[in-house]
């Protein structure tokens, strides 16, 4: 089955500051930008890489659904309840997440969801990337937020690496 992604703002914004946007459309075979999310990135400033890969057109920005009563209650952002409702109107496709409460909302509907930390593992997996150490180190550099302990279990259970 081919893999479906659909990118919030976050995992885009961190992995682009470390030059790694590029892993989304290597290891998934179709990767989509919520309008919402598209905005939200394209507020930042002309220097930003996430907004330079939107504006390049290195993801397909699309205009997702209404969202249901549902995931509106969860009273999330407009860039994770716009995934979200992508994600359940259509089946197949994986929510790209790192907020824990929008992660939690695709849980409670059963659908599919990935963290950058999962992304990162993955990457490694596949040969992406010589070490996923590294590239979660640059990205703690860059502002990503994750318990240390997570990313130590993690690495230890998926890909053998130690947290320094």
């Amino acid at each position: 089955m081919p893999e479906r992604w659909i990118l919030n703002a976050s995992p885009l914004i961190v992995m682009a500051r470390i030059g790694h946007e590029g892993l989304f459309s290597d290891l998934a075979d179709e990767v989509v930008v919520p309008r919402a999310v598209a905005i939200e990135v394209q507020a930042g400033p002309a220097t930003d890489r996430a907004r330079q890969a939107l504006t390049a057109g290195r993801f397909q920005i699309v205009v997702t659904p209404p969202p249901p009563a549902e995931i509106l209650a969860w009273d999330l952002g407009a860039g994770e309840t716009a995934v979200l409702a992508q994600a359940l109107a259509e089946s197949g496709w994986t929510a790209i997440l790192d907020d824990a409460a929008a992660r939690r909302c695709a849980r409670c509907f059963a659908l599919p969801v990935r963290g950058t930390l999962a992304i990162v593992i993955l990457a490694r997996q596949r040969g992406l990337i010589s070490s996923a150490t590294e590239v979660l180190q640059a990205l703690k550099g860059v502002g990503f937020h994750l318990d240390d302990r997570v990313i130590q279990d993690a690495l230890a259970r998926t890909v053998g690496e130690r947290w320094i």
